[in-house]
């Protein structure tokens, strides 16, 4: 392990200033209410929680971040951060919020572990394995989970009647994963990658995907399937009971 990997420290950047329109509801789908709680405030627990984590960063849309429910989110003594760093995607969210954190005068070479708000089933023992995972390496990594279902490839050429798709071939698993957050990476060697690819206008999808066109192959670290990510109102009942059946 290198001299500068030993004294790295790690910061968690959460980046909540998409406005989740597919679930409906008055409020981005970050900030309603799930099983009792602003779904934000699971995602914050969980790094708050987490002894390796020094900071929480989270970025929010300039016209969200005097709303009041962000100063009833979270009791923690640990550094918690809102800033109005939100961009109009998700890639400039967090490029805008690692920029702040730059400017702020955290360590360009600290750990970043991004997370989705979208995931509240994440703990603090995932995201310990994720960072002892890490821990020898400067080249970063994600959770990730293998695919297990049966993958097939739509056929786009052919009328499509409703709902529904011709499936043209069946495609194989071996060697595709489904990734989750937190991704952890460099500050600097985050930002930078984040950065090229944004004016490339390049098809970056998560970190990881950045990183990858910046010719780093990131590690994939095992998650869990309770880290699934919350899209349409059936992710939203099956995680509210999962969160009600964990804290009963």
């Amino acid at each position: 392990m290198s001299s500068e990997s030993q004294s790295a420290q790690c910061h968690a950047l959460l980046p909540t200033a998409g406005s989740g329109s597919r679930m409906g509801g008055n409020l981005p789908k970050q900030f309603q209410k799930l099983a009792g709680r602003p779904m934000l405030a699971y995602a914050i627990d969980a790094f708050c929680h987490t002894p390796e984590i020094q900071s929480v960063w989270v970025g929010i849309n300039p016209g969200f971040i005097d709303n009041p429910i962000l100063s009833h989110l979270v009791e923690t003594d640990k550094p918690l951060h809102f800033l109005p760093t939100g961009g109009p995607t998700r890639q400039e969210t967090v490029r805008n919020t690692l920029e702040a954190m730059m400017q702020s005068g955290i360590p360009e070479s600290d750990w970043v572990l991004v997370h989705d708000a979208a995931r509240p089933g994440i703990s603090p023992d995932l995201i310990r394995k994720l960072i002892q995972a890490l821990a020898i390496t400067n080249v970063g990594g994600l959770l990730a989970l293998p695919v297990a279902d049966t993958l097939k490839l739509a056929d786009l050429n052919t009328p499509i009647a409703g709902n529904y798709a011709h499936a043209k071939k069946t495609v194989s698993r071996n060697h595709l994963w489904q990734a989750q957050t937190p991704q952890m990476f460099p500050l600097k060697k985050l930002h930078d990658a984040l950065a090229d690819g944004i004016r490339l206008e390049a098809d970056i999808t998560d970190e990881a995907s950045a990183m990858e066109l910046a010719g780093v192959n990131p590690l994939l670290i095992e998650g869990a399937m309770r880290n699934f990510k919350i899209t349409h109102p059936a992710d939203w009942a099956l995680m509210e009971l999962l969160l009600q059946s964990v804290h009963q």
